[in-house]
C-alpha cells in the first residue's frame, strides 16, 4: 500500500496540524493556491511534493505548472487547481484519480470509474468551511481516499 497526502489552498499558511496529518505519506500533492514558497519547503521536509500553481500563485510561482501528472502504484493521477478547467475525459485518457482544489470544500467522489479528490482548504478559514487535507491509499486492487478535518 502507498499513501499519498493531498493538500490545497494553503494561501501561505502551513498549519502544524496539516503537517502532522501528512506525516508518513510516501508523497504529497499540493493542488494550488500555495501562497508562499515556504509552504512547499515545509511539505518537502515531510515527503516528495507534486505541485500545481493556483489562481493566487502569481510572480513567485511562475515556474510551477498549471497541471501535473503523477503515477502511484501504476495508477495515473491528474492534478489541476480548478476542476472546472478539466478539458478531457480522464477515464478515456487512462487516469484513475483527479486531484483538484480551489473550492475550499472537501469532496471525495467516484464518477465513471475515476476517483475525484478535493482536500478542501488547509489555509486560513473561509466562511464556515472546514480546514482539511486528504489521504489517498493506493492498494493493489483499490484506491480509497479519506478527508481529514483539522483543528482550527
Amino acid at each position: 500500500m502507498t499513501v499519498v497526502g493531498v493538500i490545497s489552498d494553503t494561501h501561505g499558511l502551513l498549519r502544524p496540524s496539516a503537517v502532522a496529518a501528512l506525516r508518513g505519506c510516501a508523497a504529497i500533492v499540493h493542488a494550488g493556491d500555495i501562497g508562499r514558497p515556504e509552504v512547499l519547503e515545509g511539505l518537502r521536509a515531510v515527503a516528495p511534493v507534486t505541485v500545481v500553481r493556483g489562481n493566487v500563485d502569481l510572480k513567485w510561482a511562475g515556474d510551477l505548472p498549471d497541471r501535473s501528472e503523477v503515477t502511484i502504484g501504476g495508477r495515473r493521477c491528474y492534478v489541476l487547481h480548478n476542476l472546472k478547467d478539466l478539458e478531457f475525459d480522464p477515464r478515456e485518457a487512462g487516469f484513475a484519480v483527479v486531484i483538484s482544489g480551489h473550492s475550499h470544500v472537501p469532496k471525495i467522489e467516484e464518477r465513471d470509474a475515476v476517483l475525484y479528490v478535493n482536500p478542501g482548504s488547509a489555509g486560513p478559514r473561509r466562511f464556515r468551511l472546514p480546514i482539511a487535507v486528504a489521504r489517498i491509499e493506493f492498494r493493489r486492487g483499490s484506491i480509497e481516499a479519506t478527508s481529514i478535518e483539522l483543528p482550527v
